[in-house]
């Protein structure tokens, strides 16, 4: 597979995962009486990443993520020269993911992108007054359990085809976590292309969703190849 097809399969499954993810949040989550809550935003994190990894997972691998790409890389599964063309891909797919759900949501006179836009954030900009501790604890440790599902799921030893279900289930726990807390990052790419929108306080600390998710990325993936973490399937 070439490099500029695995690239536009990143950029567009990136965008799926902020339009569908983000978008659930700002759209549904709370939409008069009919609201779909902290459930139905996490099941669609969860769906975008199962569909995109049935759609495009044979082509560039279906990353959608910093991090995991990062991971990978850690853990022995992703050559480092293809790291930042596959990071650039995934931020400007999400940053356009968050132009058309922001074209969309302008389309009601209520919508104050000042609301939050779906930014993470911590303090008094986590959704539920959680500390700048307990926003990197958080994103370090959940994003490192998701790379071991990751390397797991997709190790050649692990039953095939079912790689995209473990994934897509584990997102949908993490955010049924984490979102009181930050609402939820474990991927720079979907955190920075909202938090432009909002800018201000979401990108003064757009930091901590990249250097928690990264970091806890890097781990996951380093114990992954200490603990004998094989070859993708």
């Amino acid at each position: 597979m070439t490099m500029s097809k695995k690239l536009a399969a990143e950029f567009v499954g990136t965008f799926w995962l902020v339009l569908g993810g983000c978008g659930s949040a700002v759209i549904a989550a709370a939409f008069p009486e009919l609201g779909i809550g902290f459930l139905g935003v996490a099941l669609a994190f969860g769906l975008t990443v199962l569909t995109m990894a049935f759609a495009i997972g044979h082509i560039s691998g279906c990353h959608l993520n910093p991090a995991v790409s990062i991971g990978l890389w850690s853990g022995g599964r992703f050559p480092a020269s293809e790291l930042l063309p596959y990071i650039v891909a995934q931020v400007a797919g999400g940053i356009a993911g968050a132009a058309v759900l922001y074209l969309i949501v302008s389309g009601n006179a209520a919508f104050n992108v000042s609301d939050g836009f779906a930014s993470n954030g911590y303090a008094e900009h986590s959704p539920g007054g959680y500390s700048l501790l307990a926003a990197l604890v958080t994103e370090i440790v959940l994003t490192f359990m998701f790379l071991l599902i990751i390397l797991g799921a997709t190790d050649k030893r692990a039953p095939k085809g079912l790689a995209p279900i473990a994934i897509g289930l584990a997102l949908t726990l993490i955010h049924l976590i984490s979102i009181p807390v930050t609402n939820t990052s474990v991927n720079p790419a979907r955190s920075t292309g909202v938090a432009l929108f909002v800018g201000g306080w979401a990108t003064s600390q757009l930091w901590l969703f990249w250097v928690a998710p990264i970091l806890g990325a890097a781990l996951s993936g380093l114990l992954c190849r200490w603990l004998g973490g094989g070859e993708e399937s």
